[in-house]
Formats: structure tokens, sequence, C-alpha cells
């Protein structure tokens, strides 16, 4: 497994190694062990979640879950191609409102490691994308929050995007209160 660093601490880009012959391809999206070994340890993960946005340019984000049900979130395309941005969002943090983006897809088989205190979000760049997340909490409604997607001046590569209600009325950044707490 390739491991990079993104820009933002603590925010990985993982790439597992593809097997592949005239048959197509095998590959261990997770594996524990090879990634501790490594040096890399993440919390244990509780729950799978599995997303399809018909159409290119569909945005989710940026979401979050608030303590004491932040998540942790390990993200990959199962099909299709999309832009994942995660948000350094822990008050007192040196990196607090920076954010990055990371292309993945199923051809490249990148994967992005968000840790909690960060918000997260996507953009669909093809139809029928398949986004599949591990998150290291359980979902909890009364901790769901969104930050509104066009407010940290992310170039999403789509000027309108294709919103749900929750998400085109999320707060601005600059008008939201987070609450995490982050070190510096």
């Amino acid at each position: 497994m390739r491991i990079e660093e993104s820009g933002l601490p603590g925010v990985l880009v993982l790439t597992p190694a593809r097997f592949g012959d005239h048959r197509g391809f095998f590959s261990e999206s997770w594996n524990r062990r090879t990634l501790e070994q490594a040096g890399v340890h993440l919390p244990e993960f509780v729950q799978d979640n599995h997303s399809l946005s018909a159409r290119a340019g569909t945005l989710r984000g940026l979401h979050y879950q608030a303590p004491p049900h932040a998540q942790g979130k390990l993200v990959r395309c199962g099909r299709g191609r999309l832009y994942d941005v995660a948000v350094d969002a822990r008050r007192g943090s040196a990196h607090y409102g920076r954010w990055v983006g990371v292309e993945l897809s199923f051809d490249n088989g990148r994967q992005l490691w968000i840790p909690p205190g960060f918000l997260h979000g996507f953009v669909t760049r093809e139809d029928d994308t398949e986004v599949i997340y591990k998150c290291t909490a359980h979902y909890d409604a009364a901790s769901d929050g969104a930050v509104r997607w066009d407010s940290l001046g992310i170039d999403w590569g789509v000027a309108a995007p294709i919103l749900s209600d929750k998400d085109a009325a999320a707060p601005v950044f600059a008008d939201w209160q987070s609450p995490f707490e982050g070190t510096p």
C-alpha cells in the first residue's frame, strides 16, 4: 500500500496495490496490519456507508458529526470518479479552515483518510458515481451538521452543483461555531 501525506496533518492518501490479469484485479482495500507495519494507526471502524450519485456535478457536503459522535472516514470510489475534500475544523489548529482535495476514482483506487475534527465533502465527476466509506463512529442524527460548500474558496470544478436542501441551507464557515477542539 502506498501512503502519502496530503498537506494537512493527519489526512492521508492511501493507494492499495492491485494485482491484475486478463480477468480483472484483486486489491485489499483495507488491512490494519499492513498499515500498522507502515506506522499508520487508525481507529476502529464501526460502520460502512455506500452512496450513489446518479449525475455528475452532485455535491455532498461539507458534513460532520459533532462530538461525542465525531467520525473519522476512510473514503474510496467504488465506481466512477469524484473530487473528495477534507477541511480542518479543529479550533486552535494551526491549519483551521484549510482544506485539501484529492481525486478518487475506480481507476486510480486511491482512498482518503479523514480524521475526526474535519469537515468532509465531495463532488462527482461522472454519472453513477459510487462512494464507499468506513466510519469510526455510528451515525447520530442529533450530531449531524453541515457547513456551506462554497464558503471556503474550494474549487469544486462545477459552477452550479446539484445539492440537497440541507447542503444549500448550511451556514457559511465564517458564521459557524466549530464543535471540534484542536491542537496548534
